[in-house]
């Protein structure tokens, strides 16, 4: 039997995100995941270095991968709209639950088992706190980025993005940001000295 699991998975380089703002670069959900996979990594082993935890940082790269793959059906829903009211956020935690289970549907019996925790995973597991901790700095990366290439659009946003990592209490993310994130307002140049 055919599997269309990685036709799909294929497709997240095509779905753009932050469909309600004007971008100076476009940013698919594809390399969104990947920014969120190393950024998970990187918490992961933070925690794990400095602060006595005992992560698997492997499997948080891993679940940085698949964290979105829903979106492929569902679209990026925009952060204010998702939101917007329990009504809408419960509504649309179903539409994404029910488009997590079709995805892992098209995969062949035996490697459901397998992928059904990366597509879906448990959101309350304190690896997935790092992931979405991660998908919240790559989504500041991305404000950051087009505020310094003249976009006022994405001000607003960075706010609301650095006030809602904060709300996470999340150590590793606040040393990542300490750290790491001052970098991406530099200039190549500097950055290489």
């Amino acid at each position: 039997m055919a599997s269309h699991f990685f036709a799909l998975f294929s497709r997240m380089k095509n779905m753009n995100r932050w469909a309600l703002m004007r971008n100076v670069r476009a940013e698919s959900l594809s390399a969104h995941s990947l920014d969120t996979a190393a950024i998970a990594h990187a918490l992961a082993l933070i925690g794990n270095k400095r602060l006595g935890k005992n992560y698997n940082a492997d499997r948080a790269a891993v679940l940085g991968i698949y964290h979105d793959m829903p979106e492929i059906l569902t679209g990026d829903m925009p952060t204010p709209v998702k939101y917007y009211n329990p009504e809408i956020r419960r509504a649309f935690g179903e539409i994404e639950q029910a488009a997590a289970v079709a995805i892992v549907g098209t995969l062949p019996q035996d490697l459901q088992a397998e992928y059904a925790p990366l597509v879906a995973p448990d959101e309350t597991a304190e690896l997935y706190k790092l992931v979405k901790a991660a998908d919240k700095i790559s989504a500041l990366i991305k404000c950051i980025e087009e505020k310094n290439s003249g976009n006022k659009e994405f001000m607003s946003a960075e706010r609301a993005t650095l006030k809602a990592l904060k709300k996470m209490d999340c150590p590793e993310a606040e040393i990542f940001t300490e750290e790491f994130l001052g970098s991406y307002s530099m200039v190549l140049d500097n950055i290489l000295k």
